[in-house]
Order: C-alpha cells, then structure tokens, then sequence
C-alpha cells in the first residue's frame, strides 16, 4: 500500500493520484473507455445496469470526470460553509459518490481537527462495485484521515435507500441518472438523515430543473436555503426562459486533451447546486449569477437578491472600495463581499 500523500492539500493530491493510476493504462484504451462511458452517461443509464464495468472503466472515467466534480462540489461546499462558518460536519454520507469526488471535496473544505480529535466518519454510497474499490484505493492515499477511514458501501440508490443520521449529505452528479420517483425519495431520505444537505447537477437546462425540484422537497421538509440562493422563496427565473448555474474552472490533464481533441490545459465545469441546512444558515444578500461584465471604469453584476428578485448593479469607479471588490468579484460569489465595506 502507498503512503498517503500528507505534504499535499486533497485537490492536489488527488491530482496527483488520478496521474499516477491513468499512468498504467494504454492511452488508446483509456480514451476509447472514457468516449464509450462519456456517451453512456449522457443517455439513459437504467440504475440496474452499471456502464462502469471494470477497473479500465473506473480509473479512465475517474481521471476524466473526478477532476471536474470535485471542483464543481468544492465550490457549492464553500458557499455553503460560508453561510454557516461556524458548523463543521460532525459526519458526512455521500449518496452515490463513485470514487468519492465529494468526499475529497468536504476534506478541502473541512480538514481534520487540529486538536487530535478523532475525524467525522464519512460514508460513500454507491452501487458499483468497481467505482467503490477505485474510491478506496484513492482515498487510502489521501492526505486526510477522514478519507483514509472512510467506509465505501454498496447500495442501490433508488427508493429503497436507507440513510442513518449524520451531519452532511451530498448527492452529487446522481439525480440524473433516476426516475423521477427515485429522485424524490433520495431526496427525502437526505432530508430525513442530515442536518444540511447539498445537492449538485449538471449546469444545463435539465440539471438545474433536478436542482430546483430537490431544493423545494427541501424546503417542504423544513429546511433553509443556504446557498446559493439568497433566500428559501421560490426561485425568481421564469421556467423556461434561463437556469441558474454556475463555473468551476477545472485543470485538463493529458487524458482530457487527448480525449476532447482539445489543446488548452484547463476547461470550465458548469454545475447547478442546492445546499440547505436544518438550522438558519447566513446566506449571501445577493449572490452574482453570470459572469461580471467589466467596462471602462464600472463593473456591471447580475444578481439574485434576499428580495426575491433578480437586478443588476453597476459599480462604478467613484464607489473606490467597493469598485476594486467588483473587479475581484467572479461569477458565483455572494455579493457584497461580507470582508469589505460599504460604499
């Protein structure tokens, strides 16, 4: 058994590890592996028929997509650690977590306890086996111990699933992979098992419409909307006009080039998100939904507000440290910044 890769902060190490794994597969199978289960995924996958079928299935698919989920999670976890700073997850059950890409993604985001405190028990659910043993093996190399202790067990994730109570749960890149029926009962046993839950899809027109049926069964449930909502009302987009989503700039290793054709050495990853805690979280007074425009002395910003409503505000050079925050500002973040004063 390796090491585990302790001089490292988890994105790193896990860049580091998926390299190493891709390392021993031909480069041709790889990329046909990653083509065959990239065209999979974006069909219909019954949830009785596993398209990752083998290690070469886990480890081309892991090096291609693990990277930009575990940024696509890292983002939404960090909105939703800064409307609740003062909460760290007692434990955390990841539904249908793969090789573990939001569980590395919490790790970033919570470390383990300086004080020696033993670490929050973490659990990944999943019902491929192969996609298990690849998350065991990453995460025995991992530089937390969280993720070094995990517990990666098999479950159908449909209807049936029994979650115990924990703190966290994620259910990240799933729900598009279930029946209708099935994303509501994963979403309700969630609710029924966690203190907060947070939910990503993909950022298109369909993954975000998943994201807003999750976020009102969460509501319905008691819950409030941390992030990246500013408020727990219905969403102000009309149904069919746009979708909220947002960017997580993912570094592209050899195999994504190779596969894509593609000669640049990073891509962005879009995502939709909920996150909602049992608790009143602090949530964002407006949170920035496209990406800022920035003009001759002024910075024009779309915002969904803790009124309801979507705005745009232009900030402009007279406004001094408020205008140097917008030009900082990036698509995703709450606004105002919660460090810097106001105009």
């Amino acid at each position: 058994m390796h090491a585990p890769l302790s001089p490292q902060a988890p994105a790193e190490a896990l860049r580091a590890t998926l390299a190493e794994l891709v390392d021993g597969l031909p480069p041709r199978q790889a990329a046909q592996a990653t083509a065959r289960l990239i065209a999979n995924y974006r069909g219909a996958t019954p949830t009785d028929a596993p398209v990752l079928r083998d290690r070469s299935d886990v480890v081309a698919y892991a090096a291609y997509r693990m990277p930009a989920t575990f940024e696509a999670d890292r983002a939404a976890l960090g909105a939703l650690a800064d409307a609740v700073p003062q909460w760290t997850p007692p434990g955390h059950t990841d539904i249908g977590g793969g090789t573990g890409a939001a569980v590395w993604a919490a790790a970033d985001i919570w470390p383990d306890p300086a004080d020696g405190a033993a670490p929050r028990p973490v659990t990944v659910l999943d019902w491929a086996e192969p996609a298990l043993a690849l998350g065991r093996e990453l995460a025995a190399r991992a530089p937390s111990a969280a993720l070094r202790d995990a517990r990666w067990r098999r479950a159908r994730i449909d209807a049936a699933l029994d979650v115990p109570p924990t703190g966290l749960v994620t259910v990240s890149y799933v729900l598009g992979e279930l029946t209708p029926a099935d994303r509501a009962a994963v979403v309700d046993a969630a609710a029924g098992a966690a203190e907060v839950v947070a939910v990503v899809e993909p950022g298109t027109p369909d993954g975000y419409r998943r994201i807003i049926e999750a976020r009102d069964r969460l509501v319905a449930a008691g819950f409030h909307i941390a992030a990246p909502c500013p408020h727990s009302a219905a969403c102000p987009i009309e149904e069919g006009t746009d979708w909220c989503h947002f960017a997580a700039r993912v570094s592209r290793s050899s195999l994504h080039r190779q596969v894509k054709g593609a000669s640049l050495a990073w891509e962005d990853e879009k995502f939709s998100y909920v996150a909602a805690t049992r608790f009143r979280p602090g949530p964002a007074t407006a949170r920035v939904v496209r990406r800022p425009q920035t003009r001759k002395g002024q910075v024009l910003l779309d915002l969904c507000r803790d009124t309801e409503e979507l705005s745009r505000e232009t900030v402009t050079k007279r406004q001094g440290p408020l205008y140097r925050a917008a030009r900082d500002t990036a698509w995703g973040d709450p606004w105002p910044p919660r460090e810097d004063p106001a105009p």
